[in-house]
């Protein structure tokens, strides 16, 4: 489970587009209280109207006019620029021709003619009930027509005199708050969310390594791409005790650490349900399931302790526990949803700082992947199949470029200045430096890293060279211009320019079938 350096950023939320059925026709004003405008119909009750002024609310605030509605056969006319520009279009006034032009954000365009009794709307003629009017110089528009031409709402109070008017936005709005309380109301504790996905949730065993995943498909499972990495072969263990052999990988993200994995036999339980990023908020409860240590199906809960966004990828910083093992592991929300993968974490802390990538982007992988494909098969190594019959010098080459630093949880101990040799009793030498800098600051808590790396070093390079005794030496190797007291002897070098040389090796591995790994005192 390596750790990765990553910066904190947030994603914003984006809404959905809300789409309004066009309606035609202008306020019918009559004497019903609080009864919705009939458009296109006028009744008897029409030519009988209350007198006194009209006033016009949107989306509950009173619409400031710079004149008062006028009435038209019955129907309610505002002037032209209030309308059109509280309901957020631009308008243009042709008076040569006296003709009306209103847009809104590109997708509504509308052209009315004072007196005419077709209007245009996206290139469609549409009826009034009542044209536009020119009075007082001032361009009066049906209300009702305009209005629920940019998806409004409009309803005539005839109690209190009143158009009130709600926006596309609000109605928008509106239906998210009351979407909101309903999937609020379908919350799941800790418990059922377990008793929906523990059986979803998988332990994944290869020949090179341990780590866990979830259900996505009868023969599919989601896992991180470091969990497949360098593997040859592999089973995934059920939470029944079942073990399926693995078919290969059928397709993988390796920069948001994805791999989907298929199986020979038919995984036989339900797939897990995708939750939504922008549906998450910071210090939503969240619930982790994987096998750390390979202690299968364990749960922890955490909270979001945080949202970030690096090269392009969504991820949750958690507080939910994690350990070697974790890496594919489910992250679900209060819903029993899979919205992340538990992949990585700082160690030697108390803060519980660990890490998930989004399943936004596990989405989409999975809606690319075509997990009926005859290709499916293990990860290309970016190791050769041997080193046998290999330079010294080519050897050298393949360490810089694939031993180049040992992980840990502060960062990459880099290690350079690699050297390869053979000894008077035939065992090959290799060694390197390690960046001192990280090491002074560093060095005193990397045992575990250093042993962990020196293992699956000699795993590999055993490999490549099984014939051969190899000892790998990583050294502290550093100048001061002081003679260093209280080293050993042999570890200080007096330099012919007056300073003064450190070297001395943090990790000795020594193998052939076997492996000795020491980290000197």
């Amino acid at each position: 489970m390596p750790v990765k350096k990553i910066q904190a950023s947030l994603t914003s939320r984006i809404g959905a587009i809300m789409a309004v059925p066009l309606l035609a026709g202008a306020i019918l004003a009559g004497p019903a209280a609080a009864a919705p405008a009939k458009p296109q119909v006028k009744t008897a009750a029409a030519a009988q109207v209350k007198t006194g002024a009209i006033s016009v609310t949107l989306d509950g605030k009173k619409l400031p006019l710079k004149s008062q509605p006028i009435q038209s056969k019955g129907y309610i006319l505002v002037p032209m620029k209030d309308i059109f520009n509280s309901l957020g279009a631009s308008v243009t006034w042709e008076p040569n021709t006296k003709t009306i032009i209103a847009t809104s954000h590109n997708y509504l365009t509308m052209t009315l003619q004072v007196g005419a009794s077709h209007a245009v709307v996206n290139g469609k003629n549409v009826k009034l009930d009542v044209p536009a009017a020119l009075k007082n110089g001032v361009t009066y528009v049906p209300i009702r027509f305009v209005s629920e031409s940019f998806g409004a709402i409009v309803k005539w109070d005839g109690a209190s005199r009143a158009v009130r008017i709600q926006s596309a936005e609000s109605q928008m709005e509106e239906a998210r708050i009351r979407a909101e309380k309903e999937r609020q109301a379908n919350r799941l504790t800790t418990a059922e969310i377990v008793a929906k996905n523990d059986d979803s949730v998988v332990l994944i065993q290869t020949d090179f390594g341990q780590g866990s995943g979830v259900v996505v498909d009868s023969h599919a499972v989601l896992t991180n791409h470091h969990v497949m990495q360098e593997a040859k072969s592999g089973k995934v263990i059920m939470n029944d005790g079942r073990e399926l052999t693995i078919r290969g990988v059928a397709s993988y993200d390796e920069k948001n650490d994805l791999a989907i994995i298929v199986t020979e036999e038919d995984l036989d339980v339900p797939a897990v349900d995708f939750g939504k990023l922008d549906d998450m908020e910071k210090g939503d409860s969240v619930v982790a399931i994987g096998s750390p240590l390979g202690v299968q199906n364990t749960v922890t809960e955490g909270v979001i302790s945080n949202f970030g966004y690096d090269n392009g990828s969504f991820y949750y910083q958690i507080s939910n526990p994690i350990d070697h093992g974790s890496s594919g592991g489910g992250l679900f929300n209060q819903f029993g949803e899979l919205i992340g993968l538990t992949t990585s974490g700082y160690e030697d802390t108390a803060a519980n700082i660990n890490f998930a990538v989004s399943s936004e982007d596990a989405m989409s992988l999975l809606w690319e992947t075509d997990l009926e494909s005859e290709q499916i098969s293990f990860l290309k190594s970016s190791l050769p199949d041997t080193l046998e019959g290999a330079s010294n010098e080519e050897i050298v080459k393949l360490l810089k470029k694939e031993f180049n630093g040992v992980p840990a949880s502060d960062g990459m101990l880099e290690l350079s200045d690699w050297k390869v040799s053979r000894d008077e009793a035939g065992w090959l030498q290799l060694t390197a430096n390690v960046h001192t800098g990280f090491y002074d600051v560093y060095g005193s808590k990397m045992e575990k890293n250093l042993r962990l790396w020196a293992f699956n070093t000699y795993y590999d390079l055993h490999r490549l060279l099984p014939k051969e005794k190899i000892q790998l030496n990583l050294y502290y190797d550093k100048k001061v211009d002081f003679e260093p007291r209280g080293y050993a002897p042999g570890v200080v070098t007096a330099l012919p320019d007056g300073k003064w040389q450190v070297r001395y090796s943090i990790l000795d591995v020594q193998f052939k079938d076997e492996v000795l790994i020491k980290i000197p005192s």
